[in-house]
C-alpha cells in the first residue's frame, strides 16, 4: 500500500466569508496563503458539519433494497441506496436507522460502518458515511419525502444489471454496492451472526 511519505502542510487561511446563500447551501469564499507563498482565493459549498448517511440494507444474504426517489439536480427519478442527513444530536448509525425506518419501513438490529466518503472534496465540505444494515425489522417512520418511494428488493447475483440500468447513475450508491458487495464477499458468515 503507497503511503504518503511528506505530510503537506495546509494553507493558511487569511480570510473567509459567506458571499452568497439559499435555503439550504452557504457558498463561502476562502483567501488563502499556501506554504510557499503563493495566495490563491478558493470558493467552496460550507457543510453543516453534520454530514450524511447512506444506508444498503440487506434482508438475507441474496438481496438488498434500493429507493426510487425525485432528484431535482437531474429533475428526473432516480434509483439509490436509503441515505439522508445526520440530524443534530444523532452520530451516525442512528440516523441510518431513522433514514431505514423513514424511507423503507424497516429498522436494523446490527450496523457495520463501510467507509466514509467526500463528496466533491475540492468544493464541497461534507461526508457521507457507507453504512450496511442487517438483521432488518418491520417499523415505518414518516419522513420528509414528498411522495411515496419506490422499494425495490434487488438480488446481488444481478449486480451488473444493476450498473447497467439508466436509472442508477448515483456515484455514491455505485461506491455504496461495491463497498458492500465486496465486503460481503469477505465475510460470508456475517449473516449468521444474526439473530
Amino acid at each position: 500500500m503507497a503511503e504518503s511519505k511528506l505530510e503537506k502542510q495546509k494553507p493558511d487561511i487569511l480570510e473567509q466569508e459567506i458571499v452568497a446563500q439559499s435555503r439550504l447551501f452557504k457558498i463561502e469564499q476562502l483567501q488563502l496563503r499556501f506554504s510557499n507563498g503563493e495566495e490563491r482565493t478558493y470558493e467552496r459549498m460550507r457543510g453543516s458539519g453534520r454530514g450524511a448517511v447512506m444506508v444498503v440494507a440487506c434482508p438475507d444474504p441474496e438481496h438488498f433494497y434500493l429507493v426510487r426517489e425525485y432528484c431535482a439536480g437531474t429533475h428526473d427519478y432516480q434509483l439509490g441506496f436509503p441515505k439522508g442527513l445526520i440530524d443534530p444530536g444523532e452520530d451516525a448509525l442512528m440516523a441510518a436507522n431513522r433514514e431505514l425506518k423513514e424511507e423503507i419501513g424497516f429498522g436494523a438490529r446490527r450496523f457495520i460502518t463501510l467507509k466514509s466518503l467526500a463528496l466533491a472534496p475540492g468544493y464541497f465540505n461534507a461526508t457521507m458515511h457507507i453504512v450496511l444494515a442487517l438483521d432488518l425489522y418491520e417499523e415505518h417512520l414518516t419522513g420528509d419525502e414528498p411522495e411515496p418511494l419506490e422499494l425495490t428488493r434487488w438480488p446481488r447475483h444481478r449486480i451488473t444489471e444493476l450498473l447497467q440500468q439508466a436509472d442508477f447513475t448515483e456515484a455514491r450508491s455505485v461506491a455504496a454496492l461495491f463497498l458492500a458487495d465486496a465486503y460481503l464477499a469477505r465475510n460470508p458468515d456475517v449473516f449468521e451472526l444474526t439473530a
